[in-house]
């Protein structure tokens, strides 16, 4: 006899997109109509398969009492039930379309609810979930409603029937895995739950139904035309602008238009026989017009970012304040466009988009990487099976989403191979909506898109494609061209971030990019600081990947942040500083300067002597003028001199407060005298110490002991950092990796031979060979002291032996000092900068504490460099350069700081450990993009450097 038994969850494998639903239509914020949060405690019950339980939960007087709580909107597993898992692309299942493994926990949701006193007793009711991950199945006081995959995408029921006045129970299951798993493998944290907003909206006979508003721009007459089409008959008025029309009747008047930079928005309602929708309207019209994407006439350039939605707490649970966090910093720091990857966002964050004024590439809910481990083979978007659901997810975007005028382009998903069901996708896109571009980056030959979009490509090539150099078809050839993704922003960097500029704004091809990405998808924890990948013992995981965004887990902005506001400045300041002459150019592409006053500074070795506003006319988009500065007065023989011109918000904005800081530039006028010191000091040997000026030294060793008092703990040449994230690079990368080849070669165990000490008249000189174990290659290095008696000068002579095939990670001395803390700078700040992420290093006199120097990025690694330093103080000793140089101070080594996993880690000591840098490598993007260009390598070839050490107060 053989017993065959049958699974009661047949619809989580089901490759249909789910059952029960109502067509997806339009969303807004608020009507006159009542509506219901449904938000909250949940009762909650963990199973570890999807037919543990039976449906009895689901029964109104269900004995839940003893179940746990969760927050909806939330995941569970960051609520205690359970653990997260995070891979880039991998499946954390076995690869088996449409199967998931029996192991699947499913988490049961229970929410009793009243209706409001004044809850209308007529018309229908809607149930809208706005997020829920992966598979959710839904029922009402018992009734059951249907089930939905889509996981970042809105589902309503219809439930006016089965509403009660008190008691009604609402149950949903939730399945962590699904079918639609397969469609959601999307570098982030797999994390279950119904973490968007649940609402039960009340719907009035005559209530409105779908519909969308036209709202085009005539920039050759200034005028917008109206049409809003609407499922529901009504009337569409826009008081400022006199319009009182019948829905799908044209109306055209003189308007101002939306952009990003100029957010102009018109309060309007749509008014059904039995609701009033408010409005925000936005009269734009994007077009590819001469082989460019166009809005209102004008090719725009996309200074983006990609953004994935990151709580460290409540993961992808956002609550408007934090959405509106985001934007708030993008604008803050010049960014004026957001890739939605690789999902549609939290629907509030695209009104909040319409308001500040960013362009947006609203991307579906899409992605099935993993695939690529099999060559594609079984990839659902070329498997007609699958191509409902694929319809599905891009009806339930487009429709969502289409009265937004900061959405710009539709994006079909994200590395999801090719085939049918993606040129399925397209042409419904097309037929519902032909008045935006589509988008997709996996579609090399452009033969479904409007854009030609390739992710993290090289420098040089980039430059090919802007020169029309590109090969591929002659229709993708045509197109515009952006960077999906680029300069990858995992850990310290992203460098290059200043010449992918100069390639944008030197080829009207090149439409710009967006940044990889926004966030670091950090996790809070008590003992870590902020989790990545592994430390929940996944047992497949990506580690730190997830953590590469411009800002850290709790939104602080990081230098690469910092950099990029500075690269993208929509403002150019340049000019003749010893001239007296600034040439400002405006790079909006919309707005003139209008909304900007501008304001010099003159520095006198680092600090403003002078200030004034500075007249500068209201250019318009394209336009430069050249203003003179003012006469600067005396300042002292052999000082440095500049000028600082910046241009601020002349009055508070919706996004920034007056004064805010949009772009700035410096003008040299004066360069520094080097630092001189006469060796008239001779060196004395007494009781088995050198005696020089101010300094002691070792006579045997010829090590510095003391420098006016203060104790110098092993200064000696360095060459190792603890490697980035970007100097590590990425397996998939097709250049030379760095950090691996610096440790395989042993620069992080450097051997220092002592071959010589000499005492002469006027010099203590000191010869070593620094070399790694096991090769021929070495350094040698010599150090020269000499002094005046007041100051004490160190030369440093560096001579490569060997052939050496790779560049250094970092090239100058590393001593350590007890008890600083307090430090001043007259260089590069006020934070990090290294070679090729310097633009945003500002010259000046700064002040910090030693603990602030440091960046604190997730995973830690080199960091805290600050550039083009003059002179330093800490410690009680001054230190100045010839040529100016690179300083860091930690309370850790570097090997300390290598060997960490987490900031927690890290264990300050007693000594501070000070790097004084002739050079740095560059940091380039090579976790997920191009190495440090070839023009900020640190070759090791002969160097010579020197520093100026003297006690201070």
């Amino acid at each position: 006899m053989s017993v065959r038994t049958t699974p009661a969850a047949d619809h989580v494998e089901d490759v249909s997109p789910g059952r029960g639903t109502l067509p997806p239509r339009s969303w807004y914020a608020s009507s006159d109509a009542a509506s219901l949060s449904l938000n909250g405690r949940w009762r909650f019950r963990l199973s570890a398969t999807a037919d543990a339980e039976d449906d009895s939960f689901a029964e109104p007087g269900y004995g839940a009492g003893d179940w746990a709580e969760v927050t909806v909107p939330g995941h569970w597993v960051l609520q205690g039930h359970g653990a997260p898992v995070y891979t880039n692309h991998l499946y954390p299942f076995p690869v088996d379309p449409p199967h998931v493994p029996t192991e699947n926990p499913t988490g049961d949701h229970l929410r009793v609810f009243d209706l409001p006193a004044d809850w209308p007793a007529g018309g229908d009711a809607v149930l809208r979930f706005d997020g829920v991950e992966s598979c959710a199945r839904v029922w009402l006081n018992g009734t059951e409603l249907g089930e939905f995959k889509g996981s970042r995408l809105p589902h309503e029921f219809t439930v006016g029937g089965l509403l009660k006045t008190v008691g009604n129970v609402l149950a949903v299951r939730v399945h962590q895995w699904s079918s639609g798993s397969y469609l959601e493998d999307q570098d982030q944290w797999w994390l279950p739950g119904i973490f968007r907003d649940v609402t039960l909206l009340h719907r009035p006979a005559g209530a409105a139904g779908d519909f969308f508003v036209h709202a085009s721009y005539d920039h050759a007459t200034g005028a917008g035309t109206l049409c809003v089409d609407s499922e529901v008959a009504g009337r569409v008025t826009v008081p400022e602008l006199g319009v009182d029309i019948a829905t799908g009747e044209p109306v055209t008047v003189p308007v101002e238009p939306w952009t990003a930079e100029t957010p102009r928005l018109y309060d309007g309602v749509l008014a059904t026989p039995g609701e009033r929708v408010p409005l925000r309207i936005g009269f734009r019209t994007v077009a590819l017009e001469d082989g460019l994407i166009k809005v209102n006439g004008t090719p725009v350039l996309f200074k983006g970012v990609n953004r994935h939605e990151w709580h460290p707490e409540r993961g992808r649970a956002l609550d408007l304040a934090t959405m509106r966090e985001d934007v708030l910093l993008m604008k803050r720091h010049n960014v004026n466009a957001v890739r939605t990857s690789h999902y549609p966002p939290h629907p509030a964050f695209l009104d909040l988009c319409d308001e500040y004024g960013l362009w947006v590439i609203d991307e579906c809910d899409l992605e099935t990487h993993g695939f690529v481990e099999q060559s594609w083979r079984d990839n659902p978007v070329d498997d007609d099976r699958w191509t409902p659901a694929l319809l599905d997810r891009a009806a339930r975007m487009v429709e969502r989403d289409k009265n937004h005028p900061s959405v710009v382009i539709w994006s079909l998903g994200n590395e999801a191979g090719t085939g049918r069901g993606l040129t399925a996708m397209a042409e419904w896109i097309r037929g519902r909506d032909g008045s935006r571009p589509l988008h997709y980056e996996g579609d090399i030959d452009c033969r479904d898109t409007d854009v030609y979009s390739r992710m993290y490509a090289f420098h040089d090539e980039v430059e090919r494609i802007g020169r029309g150099l590109d090969g591929g078809t002659l229709k993708r050839r045509d197109m515009p061209f952006i960077l999906c993704e680029y300069a990858h922003a995992m850990g310290n960097g992203p460098g290059g971030l200043a010449d992918y500029q100069r390639l944008f704004e030197s080829y009207d091809r090149l439409q710009g990019g967006f940044v990889w990405e926004w966030i670091d998808h950090g996790i809070a924890h008590p003992e870590l600081g902020f989790a990545y990948g592994g430390d929940f013992g996944e047992e497949l995981h990506d580690g730190n990947f997830v953590c590469d965004g411009l800002v850290f887990p709790d939104r602080r902005p990081s230098p690469g942040l910092v950099e990029f506001k500075k690269v993208i400045e929509p403002v150019r300041i340049e000019g003749d500083g010893a001239g007296g002459t600034v040439r400002v150019t405006n790079r909006h592409d919309f707005a003139d300067l209008s909304a900007l006053a501008f304001e010099w500074s003159y520095q006198v070795d680092g600090e403003t002597v002078d200030a004034g506003p500075l007249p500068v006319p209201a250019l318009a988009p394209g336009e430069s003028a050249e203003v003179k500065l003012p006469q600067p007065g005396p300042a002292p023989a052999g000082a440095e001199t500049g000028w600082t011109v910046r241009a601020l918000l002349a009055e508070a904005t919706a996004w920034g407060p007056k004064g805010h800081v949009v772009a700035w530039g410096q003008l040299p006028v004066m360069n520094r005298v080097a630092p001189s010191v006469a060796a008239s000091e001779r060196p004395a040997v007494s009781g088995g110490l050198v005696r020089l000026g101010p300094a002691a030294f070792d006579a045997r060793t010829g090590a510095l002991r003391t420098v006016g008092g203060v104790d110098v703990t092993d200064l000696r040449l360095d060459v190792w950092r603890a490697p980035t994230d970007n100097d590590n690079g990425a397996p998939w990368q097709p250049d030379a990796r760095y950090g691996l080849l610096w440790r395989e070669l042993g620069l992080h165990r450097m051997r220092h031979r002592l071959d010589a000490v000499d005492v002469t008249d006027e010099a203590l000189t000191v010869r070593t060979r620094v070399a790694p174990a096991a090769v021929d290659l070495g350094l040698r290095t010599v150090y020269r002291w000499t002094s005046d008696g007041r100051r004490l000068k160190l030369t440093v002579s560096v001579t490569p032996e060997g052939d050496w095939a790779v560049p250094l990670p970092r090239l100058g001395i590393r001593f350590g000092l007890a008890g600083a803390d307090e430090v001043s700078w007259f260089g590069g700040g006020p934070g990090e900068a290294y070679p090729d992420s310097r633009m945003a290093s500002t010259i000046g006199r700064w002040r910090s504490t030693v603990d602030d120097l440091q960046t604190p990025y997730v995973r830690p690694q080199e960091n805290g460099a600050r550039a083009d330093v003059r002179w330093a103080e800490l410690g009680g000793l001054r230190v100045e350069g010839d040529p100016a140089f690179w300083f860091s101070a930690r309370r850790w080594t570097s090997e300390q700081l290598d060997a960490a996993g987490h900031l927690t880690d890290l264990v300050p000591g007693d000594t501070v450990w000070v790097n004084l840098d002739h050079g740095q490598m560059g940091i380039g993007s090579q976790s997920c993009g191009p190495g440090a260009l070839p023009q900020y390598h640190l070759r090791a070839e002969p160097a010579t450097f020197s520093f100026v050490f003297e006690a201070n107060g």
